[in-house]
């Protein structure tokens, strides 16, 4: 996932130490002071123009992204900002080795070389510093984006839903390799989780998404929209699952609201109802687990091996070469 190739965004001083650093380094090597103090200049401003044309190189291109990945950015953060940061972290580093030459060039000619180069290390300091506030800005979104699961499109992929508090983490955690956080209270889930069941030679992603309240979109919260996010996004599948017992503290009526909304956001996609703690209160005609006695989940497990095996949409070729062939 290209999020996590994204190293640590550095602080302008971090970037200024880095530089002086090295154009000391490259001064000593010249015993001439002119040629020294020129060759000082230029250094530093090399430094700084290949470490934050670097830093924005590394952050992958937004326009180009799955929809999953693009979606998600603006839901956690806003990809408008992203990109303005970006330009103004290029900006100073094109600002940085412009000024750096034209004083470098005057130095050629000038009697007191000390003087400019001083000048100069004041005036490079000065434009990296402008743009202190979009590095610390890039580096917040670089922690948190890089944390982001790796969903990939030629795996079969279902996608969990429900209100909060129904037993999707703990459907999730039995049938898969994922390791959510479960504990009786909602929104115990505040992220995308993906967990992994073998099939053979290949594999389901099982995602297990925060819980969704009936409500209208603008009211909903960030949480709630990384779920929206999956289910608009990557599913194959969706299982819905309804606590029939109404523990969760919501009732089974609000429940089955969402399930209704749901439907015009997945399109095409087949959404199947899942009741859960059926120990508790069984609905008849619908199928019925309990992840607390482990009853039914095998039934759940079959039919998503059922739908994978009908729904052939999700065998995306692996490379461009296959679709050639």
């Amino acid at each position: 996932m290209e999020f996590e190739k994204i190293p640590t965004v550095p602080t302008a001083d971090e970037v200024m130490d880095r530089a002086l650093r090295r154009a000391a380094a490259a001064q000593k090597l010249k015993k001439n002071k002119d040629k020294a103090n020129e060759e000082f200049v230029r250094s530093i401003y090399s430094s700084i123009y290949d470490k934050l044309d670097d830093t924005v190189r590394k952050f992958p291109s937004f326009d180009n992204l799955p929809k999953f990945y693009l979606d998600i950015s603006n839901i956690l953060f806003d990809v408008d900002r992203i990109k303005k940061s970006l330009g103004a972290v290029q900006w100073a580093a094109g600002q940085a080795r412009k000024t750096g030459g034209t004083y470098a060039r005057q130095m050629r000619q000038s009697e007191d070389t000390r003087g400019l180069r001083k000048q100069a290390t004041a005036r490079i300091s000065s434009i990296v510093h402008q743009v202190e506030k979009d590095l610390l800005y890039l580096n917040e979104v670089r922690n948190v984006l890089r944390k982001l699961p790796e969903i990939k499109e030629d795996e079969f992929t279902v996608v969990v839903a429900g209100y909060p508090n129904v037993g999707k983490s703990s459907f999730i955690k039995l049938v898969s390799s994922a390791l959510p956080e479960i504990a009786g209270y909602a929104f115990t889930t505040k992220c995308i989780i993906v967990g992994h069941r073998e099939v053979g030679r290949e594999r389901i992603q099982i995602v297990d998404t925060p819980g969704i309240l009936d409500r209208p979109y603008e009211m909903r919260n960030e949480i709630e929209n990384q779920a929206l996010c999956a289910i608009s996004n990557v599913a194959d599948l969706i299982l819905f699952m309804v606590d029939s017992s109404e523990s969760c503290g919501y009732l089974i009526e609000d429940q089955f609201g969402l399930y209704e909304n749901l439907k015009e956001v997945v399109g095409d996609v087949p959404m199947k109802i899942v009741v859960n703690k059926a120990d508790l209160n069984e609905l008849p005609g619908y199928m019925n687990m309990s992840t607390q006695t482990r009853a039914g989940v095998r039934d759940v497990v079959d039919l998503i091996l059922k739908e994978r095996e009908s729904n052939t949409t999700w065998r995306k070729p692996h490379n461009p070469e296959e679709i050639q062939e």
